[in-house]
């Protein structure tokens, strides 16, 4: 994904996956950004360009893009079109974010309990991922 400001994001999309398309575009804008590829005020591409860059319909990256402004990660409006709200780790989380991660976060767990994972392995993987991303040292 190439923005006006030249910051470059590759976005992968898997047309096969069970994870519906405008998920995963939701899921990796918001790895971007905890990776530091995308920071506060990075705009996007518009929906109907990022649809024909990706082969998609527009209303998946519609829906995607909304998602994300419920979330409150990025911020859209008429004149500069859709941008980063806020850097990874840049202050506290908006008010209702830990309780709703938070049970995103248990079944993500109760998948791992029920797949026979070793909470030591959870952890281990967890500290992983963490580290993976480079803003994940402010998190």
């Amino acid at each position: 994904m190439y923005s006006r400001y030249a910051v470059r994001v590759h976005l992968t999309l898997d047309l096969d996956s069970e994870v519906p398309i405008y998920l995963q575009l939701r899921d990796q804008v918001v790895e971007a950004i905890a990776d530091g590829g995308l920071a506060e005020g990075s705009p996007l591409p518009s929906t109907r360009q990022l649809a024909a860059d990706l082969g998609i319909n527009f209303h998946t990256v519609n829906k995607a893009y909304d998602l994300l402004r419920q979330q409150s990660v990025i911020r859209i409006n008429r004149k500069s079109g859709a941008v980063v709200r806020r850097d990874a780790g840049s202050g506290p989380p908006e008010p209702g974010f830990v309780e709703d991660w938070e049970q995103r976060l248990r079944t993500l767990l109760a998948e791992a309990v029920v797949h026979g994972v070793a909470p030591a392995g959870v952890r281990e993987r967890c500290d992983g991922v963490l580290a993976s991303f480079r803003a994940g040292d402010r998190v």
